[in-house]
Order: C-alpha cells, then sequence, then structure tokens
C-alpha cells in the first residue's frame, strides 16, 4: 500500500504556474498580519462557503450565510438550510483538522452532511455514476474497494516527498474519482484541497479558492472530465493551479490596493468622525471637515472601494470602520 502512487505527470506549466503561486503568496504574506483581518478572513470564509454551496446549485448567497454565522434565523426551503449549517460547521474546524488523517475528514463529512444523509460521516454502500448534462460522465469504483482506495490515498497524502501545492490537486482529482460517499463528495473535496493548502501556507485560510472554483464551474467540470479520459490528473492539477494562483492574485490585488493608497488627511479625518459618530451624515462629514458634499462622498466611495469603510443596515443604517480587530 506503501507503494501508491496515483497516476499524474509534472509538466513544465505546473512548475511555472506553482513558482508563480510562490511569488504571490510571500508578497501577501509580507502584509498578512497587518491588512488580512479578522474582517477580511471572515468575509472570505463566507465566500468560500456560498461559491461551495453554488458549485452544488444552492443560492441562498453571502447575505443569509453571515446571518446564519452571526446565529439568526434566515427563511429557506429545509434542506437548503440544512446545506449551509452543514458546510458552516464543516469549515468552523478548518484550521484543527489533519490533513493527512482519514478520521477527519470523516468527521468533516458527518458535520456537513448531518441530518440531510443517514450514512453521514461513512463511505457508501451502493455503486454511483456522476452525471453531467449528457448522461453519466463517469462511474466511480464499486462500493466495496472504496475503503482500500481512500486508505490508499491518505497513506500516499502522508508518505509522499510530492510538494503539498501538487500534492492537494492530485488528492482533490483522486477523491472526486473515487467518490467515497453517497453526497457531499464535491463538498468535501473542495474544502479538503483547501486544508492542504493551509498545512502548505497559513493565509490559505484567508484565500477563498471555492468562490474562484464557482468563477469557472464549467472549466472545473472539464477539466474533471478531461483527466478521467486521460487516466491521470494532470489537466485538472493544471487546472487548479490556475484557479490558485488567481485566487491568491485576487486577494493580494485587495491587500495591494490599501497599502499602495495611502490615506489622505481628509479621508483620515472621515475615518475618525464616523468612529465617533457612526450614524452621521454626509452632509454633516463635509461641514465638520470643511469640505463639498461631493469631495466628501467621492471620498467615502474611495474607503468603500479599500474595505476600509462599509455601510451596516442599508441607507438608515451606520457607517462601520475596518480598524482591524
Amino acid at each position: 500500500m506503501k507503494n501508491y502512487k496515483p497516476p499524474y505527470t509534472i509538466t513544465s506549466k505546473m512548475l511555472s504556474l506553482s513558482t508563480s503561486i510562490g511569488e504571490a503568496l510571500t508578497k501577501l504574506e509580507y502584509e498578512e498580519n497587518r491588512i488580512i483581518t479578522p474582517r477580511l478572513r471572515k468575509k472570505n470564509r463566507i465566500k468560500t462557503i456560498a461559491g461551495t454551496l453554488e458549485i452544488e446549485g444552492n443560492f441562498i448567497g453571502e447575505e443569509k450565510i453571515t446571518a446564519m454565522i452571526e446565529g439568526k434565523r434566515v427563511l429557506g426551503r429545509y434542506e437548503e438550510i440544512l446545506e449551509v449549517e452543514g458546510v458552516i460547521e464543516a469549515y468552523k474546524s478548518f484550521e484543527n483538522y489533519h490533513y493527512d488523517h482519514l478520521e477527519d475528514l470523516l468527521n468533516a463529512h458527518k458535520m456537513l452532511m448531518k441530518g440531510i444523509l443517514r450514512t453521514a460521516g461513512n463511505f457508501r454502500n451502493v455503486n454511483v455514476g456522476v452525471g453531467n448534462h449528457e448522461g453519466v460522465s463517469h462511474v466511480a469504483p464499486p462500493h466495496g474497494v472504496v475503503p482500500q482506495l481512500m486508505e490508499q490515498l491518505f497513506e500516499w497524502l502522508k508518505t509522499s516527498d510530492e510538494h503539498l501545492l501538487i500534492k492537494s490537486c492530485v488528492f482533490h482529482y483522486e477523491f472526486e474519482f473515487i467518490h467515497p460517499f453517497s453526497d457531499g463528495n464535491g463538498r468535501i473535496g473542495r474544502l479538503w484541497q483547501s486544508v492542504i493548502l493551509y498545512h502548505w501556507r497559513k493565509v490559505f485560510s484567508a484565500v477563498p479558492t471555492e468562490s474562484i472554483i464557482r468563477e469557472h464551474q464549467d472549466a472545473y467540470y472539464k477539466a474533471l472530465e478531461e483527466a478521467g479520459s486521460m487516466g491521470e490528473s494532470t489537466p485538472f492539477v493544471e487546472f487548479m493551479l490556475e484557479v490558485i494562483l488567481e485566487t491568491v492574485q485576487k486577494v493580494g490585488n485587495k491587500v495591494g490596493n490599501r497599502v499602495g493608497n495611502l490615506l489622505s488627511d481628509n479621508q483620515e479625518n472621515i475615518l475618525e468622525l464616523i468612529r465617533k459618530n457612526p450614524k452621521i451624515s454626509a452632509q454633516k462629514l463635509s461641514e465638520s471637515i470643511g469640505i463639498s458634499k461631493r469631495k466628501t462622498e467621492e471620498n467615502i466611495a474611495k474607503l468603500k472601494q479599500m474595505e476600509l469603510l462599509q455601510r451596516v443596515g442599508g441607507t438608515r443604517g451606520h457607517w462601520e470602520v475596518n480598524d482591524g480587530d
């Protein structure tokens, strides 16, 4: 079992993408402690949850997910709500999972599918085919061999000298190929790749890879099918490395915008006045600072774009300053 190695080929494209990802992460990590605040981590976790759910056809949306995380009741179909609750619960333990422990993955599935699947946390005991719009695109291995295949996959994950970045992509494909559960395979596969990436670089706790997969959903399934036709995960690994690079760059661009744009005196004054009075109007701000209302609104728009300021509760709500707490 220790000699098992999933079939894939390291390509020049993979090496180039891996180098670019490493460089982008280094830039991101340089400002991580100052810029990647708990607020940004929460926002990106919500994007992650929404993205992975939308891939499976649950479009409850970020606003309701945020409300549920905050313990509020929301309206929705019973199963839809259960799915959201399950994903929220599974991601709560994100930083505590051991990426190479099969038991942790089973526990994650149990949390994910609680109330939805009677066999939550257990491998499927039926044979399944994975379908697309044209019919069955992949017949998964017989249920009787699933435990052995999963043990082999985790043994490889634990003992292989391959880089964790590559491992995460190969694992994701092999997991979907085995399709070990009756339901929830996509959500767990995406979660576990992120868990592996987190054990490589901690900044991945704030990198919403799942939401970028959602943006390229058709290409995601196409890459899975291409890998299946080829008999190895190579095209899927290349695709996922592109997704990871795009995700890291998007987070990095937001960080760069905030670092690179030093605040003007007027913007600093606006933030200070709002800290003292979160319900202050644009008119009152302009009078207090001594600039026109139009100029005040332009500065507010800039601060919102830089994610230093946000409106809570709609137009009649109040302002919130993101001080990184």
